[in-house]
Formats: C-alpha cells, structure tokens, sequence
C-alpha cells in the first residue's frame, strides 16, 4: 500500500478531488500555504495499493500541470510602477511513502 501526498494550488484541489473521488479514490484535504509566490496550497493526502498510484499520477497530471499565469510584481520603491509578470507557476508536488500497516475503523 502506499500513501500519496500531492499539494496543488488552492485552485486546482477542488477538480483534483472530484476526479480522484469518480475513479474511486478517497481523500483527505489539509489546507497549506508556502512556495515561491506566497500563493495557498491544499495538501491532498490519498491511500492506495501499489497497483493503483500510476492512476493517481494521471489524473494529478491532467487536472494540474504547469500554467502559464500572468502575476503583478509590485516593484520596491514608493513612486515605481508595477508590472504584470508572464510565468509557470508548478501544477503539483508529489510524494509517494509506503504504508506498513493501514486499518479503517
């Protein structure tokens, strides 16, 4: 069995789940934060047999890669002007751990 921790953006969390829970997959949402851009993420923890994590993969992937998003970036002093800043912001950080035991009460 194994545990898979994927954090995506806040934006993303709510289709990933909903795709994840059509294929029959359960899981649990932890609200997060941190990266580059300071920007919420949702940690989304799901339990599955070995068999079953190239699946998760798949859907992560297509429901949350890499965009293209335009941010401002507010410059340092008072009187300059900020400007709008084309970058890819990560669809996805993924960890996968094995699970010695797992029991459901």
């Amino acid at each position: 069995m194994k545990l898979i921790y994927a954090i995506v953006r806040n934006n993303d969390s709510s289709k990933v789940t909903d795709s994840l829970n059509r294929k029959g997959f359960y899981v649990t949402k932890v609200a997060s934060s941190g990266g580059f851009l300071r920007q919420g993420n949702t940690t989304l923890m799901v339990g599955t047999e070995d068999d079953k994590v190239e699946e998760v993969m798949e859907i992560l992937k297509r429901e949350c890669g890499p965009k293209q998003e335009v941010f401002t970036n507010p410059v340092g002093s008072f009187n300059s002007v900020a400007t709008n800043v084309m970058t890819t912001v990560s669809g996805a950080t993924v960890f996968v751990t094995d699970v010695k035991y797992f029991e459901k009460i």
